[in-house]
C-alpha cells in the first residue's frame, strides 16, 4: 500500500514539473493584495510536497502579511557594518577611498547573494516567504527612501571618473535591490512607483546601447546579455503596473513610448523578447496607445526592417526619440550593409554610385561612407571630375564584423555622445 502511494506521488510530481509556464506581460491582476511588480509565473497548481501540507488559512495569512519598511538609509546599518568588516564595498561606497569604511550617504543596499539565482524565476513567491519569516522591517527601505536611492544611483551614470562598465555594474545590482524592496512591501498603487520603474527601464535601455560599444571582452558580452535580460523583466513589471493602476481607458504620460520599446525589441530576429506574439499583444493595448505617434513609429520601423525597405527605414528612423534610438541603433548599420549590397548588385557597372548620394541615402557623413564601404569589402575610386564613387558589381562584398566601428546617424549625432 505504501509503495503504491509513493508511485502515485512520483507520477504527480513528474506531471507537474512537465507543465511549464509562459509569461504574459499584459495579463495583470488589478487587486493590490495579489499583485507584485515582476510577476513570477503562477505555480499554485503544481505539486509541492511541503507547500501542499499547509492549510489554505496559512497561505492566506501569509499573503496578507505585507512588510512595511522603516530603514531610513540607502543601506541598512547592519549590512553596511558587516560589509565594512568584509571589505565588500564598491568603489562608490568607500569613504575617502578606504575599502573598509563607508557612510550612510554612500553605501547602498545590495541584492543578497542567496537571492541572486533563485529570484530570477520565483521572485514573488520567494520574497513573500522571506518577508514573512526572516526579513526585518529595519532592513527594508520605505518608498521615499527608495526613490531617493534611485535618483542617487542614476546621477552616477554621468560620472566620468570611472569606466561605464564599472558604473553600470554598481547601478545594475543596486536597482535590483530597489525592485526587491518594492516587491516585498507590495507597493503598487502609487504613481511614484511607475515613474521609478520607467527610470529603471531607461537605465537598462541606455546601458544596452553603451555596453554594445564595449563588448570586446567576454565579461562585457556577458554584462550586455544580463542587462538585456533585466531589461525585459523590468519592462514586464512596468507594463503590469500600468495595467494594475489603469482607470477606464486612460493612459500614462510616458506609457506610449515605453510600450513602443516592446515592438522595437522584435527587431532582434532571435526570438520574441517576452514570449508573446505582437498580434496578441496589440489586442490588449488601449486604443490611444495603439494610435500614438510613438507606437506608429515603432510599427513602421519594424515593418520596413522586415521588408528590407531601407529608404523608408532611414526616413522613419530620423524621427526617433533617445530611448528608442538606443534600441534600434545596432540595426541601423545592418540596414546600411543591406542597402550597399543591393546597390552593389543591382547598379550599372558603367555608372558608379557617387558617395555624396550614398551619404544622403545611408544617413551618414560623407567622410564616413568610404570607411563603411571598406568595412563591407568594397573599394571606392575617383571619377573623371575628381568625385569619389562606388563601382558596382564588386564580388568582394561582405557584411561588416560585429565589433567593427560604429557610425553615427546623420542629424542624431548627439545621441552617441
Amino acid at each position: 500500500m505504501e509503495r503504491s502511494q509513493n508511485g502515485e506521488r512520483r507520477r504527480n510530481l513528474s506531471s507537474s514539473s512537465a507543465t511549464g509556464f509562459h509569461s504574459n506581460p499584459t495579463r495583470t491582476t488589478r487587486s493590490s493584495n495579489n499583485f507584485r511588480p515582476g510577476n513570477a509565473p503562477n505555480h499554485s497548481n503544481n505539486y509541492h510536497p511541503v507547500r501542499n501540507r499547509r492549510s489554505n488559512q496559512d497561505r492566506e495569512g501569509e499573503a496578507e502579511k505585507v512588510i512595511v519598511g522603516t530603514c531610513p538609509f540607502m543601506c541598512p546599518e547592519e549590512e553596511r557594518l558587516q560589509r565594512q568588516r568584509l571589505r565588500d564595498l564598491a568603489v562608490f561606497e568607500r569613504l575617502n577611498g578606504n575599502p573598509r569604511e563607508s557612510s550612510p550617504t554612500l553605501a547602498v543596499k545590495k541584492v543578497p547573494n542567496f537571492l541572486l539565482n533563485y529570484c530570477s524565476i520565483y521572485f514573488n513567491i520567494f520574497c513573500r516567504t522571506i518577508s514573512a519569516q526572516s526579513v526585518q522591517r529595519s532592513d527594508v527601505r520605505p518608498l521615499p527612501v527608495l526613490e531617493e536611492t534611485l535618483n542617487y544611483l542614476l546621477d552616477l551614470m554621468d560620472s566620468a571618473e570611472h569606466p561605464f562598465e564599472v558604473v553600470h555594474d554598481f547601478v545594475f545590482d543596486r536597482t535590483r535591490s530597489i525592485r526587491q524592496d518594492l516587491s516585498m512591501q507590495n507597493i503598487v498603487n502609487d504613481k511614484v512607483v511607475i515613474h521609478m520603474y520607467e527610470k529603471m527601464v531607461k537605465f537598462h535601455v541606455v546601458s544596452h546601447h553603451k555596453l554594445r560599444g564595449s563588448r570586446s571582452s567576454s565579461s562585457n558580452s556577458s554584462m550586455h546579455y544580463l542587462n538585456r535580460e533585466q531589461l525585459t523583466k523590468t519592462l514586464t513589471s512596468l507594463y503590469n503596473l500600468y495595467e494594475a493602476n489603469r482607470s477606464s481607458n486612460s493612459v500614462y504620460e510616458n506609457e506610449a513610448e515605453f510600450r513602443s520599446l516592446y515592438v522595437l525589441l522584435h527587431l532582434d530576429s532571435s526570438g520574441q523578447p517576452m514570449g508573446e506574439s505582437l498580434s496578441l499583444w496589440f489586442r490588449n493595448l488601449p486604443t490611444p496607445i495603439v494610435k500614438s505617434k510613438e507606437m506608429c513609429f515603432a510599427r513602421r520601423v519594424l515593418r520596413y526592417f522586415r521588408m528590407g525597405n531601407y529608404r523608408r527605414f532611414f526616413c522613419t528612423a530620423a524621427e526617433v526619440s533617445y530611448i528608442q534610438y538606443c534600441i534600434i541603433e545596432p540595426y541601423i548599420d545592418e540596414v546600411r550593409a543591406f542597402a550597399l549590397a543591393c546597390i552593389n548588385k543591382c547598379g550599372y557597372q558603367l555608372h558608379p554610385y557617387p558617395l555624396t548620394h550614398l551619404s544622403k541615402l545611408l544617413m551618414m557623413e560623407e567622410s564616413k561612407v568610404e570607411l563603411f564601404c571598406n568595412s563591407c569589402g568594397l573599394e571606392t575610386s575617383m571619377d573623371e571630375v575628381g568625385n569619389k564613387v562606388l563601382p558596382t558589381k564588386q564580388a568582394s562584398f561582405c557584411h561588416p564584423k560585429g565589433g567593427s566601428q560604429r557610425y553615427s546617424f546623420l542629424g542624431l549625432e548627439q545621441f552617441d555622445r
